[in-house]
């Protein structure tokens, strides 16, 4: 370094004075540059008159593998406006102990390994770099454009053990991510259409969701002139749990005496529950023989086959004569099983037709609780809701 000192294109303003090696790293000191005005860090106006110097200790990107610790100098101004502030550095935020390119380095970071990995990678403690996160998850929220939804769709997952859950919302058009909250009932969910604003209410036409009463409720009252669409994937579950399920453990119950019967029944759970397109061939024979043996576990069998049909009505005329036909054959069957279902499943005729008008469903957000375990599993949990959520919304701000 010529005269002890070197200008380097990292620190603009100031001049290396003194660098020094150590076992905790590399210790560089800079010095402002003479020749270089001071600017108010309130204002940013220039300001000749300095009214005090000071050291501060900042962190760094490492450098050959080793930790960077920065003391530099800095002014005090006599800003005419703003008083006594500190100078403004162009790579320094103002009471930062780290530089923006450090800052930027770990926040990047942070969207591709766990927060305690980066912590390990870069030598920084786990808050300080969850901080740093946080704060880049709040630049990239605060720059999205404001969202004018006109359809949503809504679900449920799993936030922690122990049926705990929370909801999230997504626009069915951009497939962004606008609201989550913890919880899944009717005061849960009220402060997504609070913020959404009497406006934004009314601009909404059709929410896709399962059958949760919550939601059903609270849609209704803050949006009126929309239309329910209950999603057929949480209606085939539902099914399968409560008519499927429980004829099959009824027909095992009564093959007690045929120990080999009854256990080609017990072990049809999934086959009987699984898309027919998605069986392989010696998983098809043994469903029809489960099938052929047992006349109720045909017939809630076919039904599930011709509930499915009532989301792939082309017309509401259509629609009404499977409906009809379906209910119908639901009282006849005789299953006391399904005839209940079929008596539930009566009240919620408005949301599965509204299927016909709005061809929406919930899957899209199946995609998205994927990867939301994937955020979750990254960290081992999160005990920060608010900031979960963030990195949740981060990651999917939807189309343009």
């Amino acid at each position: 370094m010529s005269d002890g000192k070197a200008l380097l294109p990292f620190w603009e303003g100031f001049r290396v004075s003194d660098l020094q090696t150590s076992p905790e790293g590399i210790q560089i000191s800079l010095e402002v540059d003479p020749g270089r005005m001071p600017y108010c860090s309130g204002c940013e106006q220039p300001c000749a008159q300095v009214h005090e110097y000071g050291r501060r200790r900042i962190r760094d990107l490492p450098m050959l593998g080793q930790p960077v610790h920065l003391s530099v100098t800095l002014r005090r101004v006599a800003c005419p406006t703003c008083g006594h502030r500190r100078e403004w550095v162009s790579w320094l935020e103002r009471h930062a102990r780290f530089t923006q390119r450090l800052a930027q380095t770990v926040a990047h970071w942070c969207t591709r390994l766990p927060i305690a990995h980066v912590a390990e990678l870069f030598g920084l403690h786990w808050s300080t770099v969850r901080t740093l996160d946080e704060r880049r998850l709040d630049a990239t929220l605060a720059a999205l454009p404001p969202a004018q939804p006109t359809r949503l769709v809504m679900d449920e997952f799993a936030l922690y053990k122990g049926h705990r859950y929370a909801t999230v919302v997504m626009d069915a058009d951009t497939r962004r991510v606008l609201w989550i909250g913890e919880g899944r009932s009717r005061a849960a969910i009220r402060p997504f259409f609070q913020a959404l604003g009497s406006d934004g209410c009314a601009r909404i036409q059709a929410v896709a969701m399962d059958m949760n009463t919550a939601f059903d409720l609270e849609v209704r009252q803050h949006c009126p002139q929309a239309r329910v669409v209950y999603d057929l994937f949480h209606v085939i579950a539902k099914y399968g749990r409560e008519v499927i399920g429980r004829v099959r453990v009824d027909a095992a119950n009564a093959l007690s005496h045929d120990k080999p019967a009854r256990r080609v029944v017990k072990q049809a759970h999934w086959l009987l529950l699984r898309n027919p397109d998605h069986l392989k061939d010696h998983q098809q024979v043994r469903l029809d023989e489960v099938l052929a043996a047992n006349q109720s576990l045909m017939t809630v069998y076919v039904m599930k086959a011709q509930l499915k049909a009532l989301w792939t009505a082309t017309t509401a005329w259509a629609w009404r004569r499977a409906w009809k036909q379906w209910m119908s054959h639901a009282e006849q069957s005789q299953i006391p099983a399904l005839i209940q279902f079929a008596r539930r499943l009566r009240g919620y005729w408005r949301g599965i037709l509204s299927r016909v008008r709005w061809p929406m469903h919930t899957g899209q957000l199946e995609g998205i609780n994927n990867k939301i375990k994937v955020i979750k599993r990254m960290a081992y949990g999160y005990r920060d809701s608010e900031y979960f959520f963030k990195k949740i919304k981060a990651a999917f701000p939807g189309n343009p």
